[in-house]
């Protein structure tokens, strides 16, 4: 019996405060995202001999040890062993396969995928009675709990939901909104959006460390920042809602141009003269996806700009990376 997992990975439209602990005068914050057809993917298949064998395509890193073995955290696969020690010790062994569409550091949600695709796996050979919520929230506690890493906890529930949400984060509870979008607007905004990967890698970790700081050190321009990212990103929703989408492309620049002020590391002057390429080209708006600093550049292109637009990066050295929404969060399945 094999056992398969897949979560989507993401891309966000605007959104803040919600890797910021505490959240800023527990204001709370918000997300506006969708995932897209690029997936983090797991394998586990039992084995008999009371080993456990794991490898990481992503990282190029293979680990095996016993079910009588202590876990340590030493910097190789330490996701993977942290979910297996946070949903308990199993009883039998397996092999355990992961690989993802995207590299680590490409901002698309992608080590929060492979986080909630460990949970989902492990839940599916199990049999475990996890909600989606659930299943989000474990799988964001052992990365930012357990692992220390530091982020957010957007991309946990964009991936075990999936499709169009407008996420709200409180202090003591998240609430996932489904977005109902007409499939025509849902194609519209497909060919006007153009996702081209940099060819940076970033180390989301320090950016955000570099936030919360100045949120300790009560900056103002950064909580300003995040108060009026919030303000757009309602107003995006409501564009979004409204089919109004050369309105909702726009305001993508506004949203950048507030992120920006939240840290000095979100972007830097190389990735300042792509956006500016990209934007005489005829782009109206647009971001760095994830935590920024490199990864993928999300552009809206109204008035059939996008190839141009895409022509203008790739002279540049980006390159164009096909991507469709998907609608259907974490799945599970079993062969054989």
């Amino acid at each position: 019996m094999l056992y398969r997992a897949k979560a989507p990975l993401r891309i966000s439209f605007a959104g803040g405060g919600t890797d910021v602990p505490p959240f800023p005068e527990q204001e709370g914050g918000v997300v506006l995202s969708s995932t897209i057809g690029r997936y983090a993917y797991g394998t586990l298949q039992p084995r008999s001999d009371g080993q456990i064998r794991i490898e990481s395509l992503d990282f190029g890193e293979t680990v095996t040890f016993s079910l009588d073995d202590q876990l340590v955290y030493d910097g190789k696969l330490d996701l993977v062993k942290a979910a297996i020690l946070h949903l308990g010790r199993p009883e039998s062994g397996f092999d355990l396969f992961l690989h993802s569409d995207a590299p680590p550091g490409s901002g698309l949600g992608a080590s929060s995928a492979v986080m909630v695709t460990l949970v989902g796996l492990l839940k599916e050979w199990k049999s475990l009675p996890l909600t989606d919520y659930e299943i989000a929230d474990m799988a964001y506690r052992i990365e930012r709990h357990d692992l220390g890493i530091q982020g957010g906890l957007q991309d946990h529930y964009a991936a075990a939901f999936g499709g169009f949400n407008y996420i709200e984060f409180a202090a003591d509870r998240v609430v996932v909104n489904p977005l109902r979008i007409p499939a025509d607007v849902i194609n519209e905004l497909q060919y006007n959006l153009l996702l081209v990967f940099t060819g940076r890698i970033r180390l989301s970790a320090q950016i955000i460390e570099d936030q919360v700081a100045r949120f300790e050190a009560g900056e103002s321009d950064s909580i300003e920042a995040l108060r009026e990212i919030k303000r757009l990103t309602g107003e995006m929703k409501a564009h979004l809602l409204r089919k109004e989408l050369d309105e909702f492309g726009a305001l993508l620049h506004e949203e950048w141009l507030q992120k920006k002020r939240m840290s000095a590391r979100i972007s830097s002057p190389e990735l300042d003269a792509l956006y500016d390429a990209a934007r005489g080209a005829g782009a109206t708006g647009g971001k760095i996806t994830g935590a920024g600093g490199g990864g993928y550049m999300l552009l809206y292109c109204s008035g059939g700009t996008r190839h141009k637009v895409a022509k203008k990066l790739v002279e540049l050295g980006c390159s164009v990376a096909d991507f469709s929404f998907e609608p259907v969060g974490l799945q599970t399945w079993r062969v054989g």
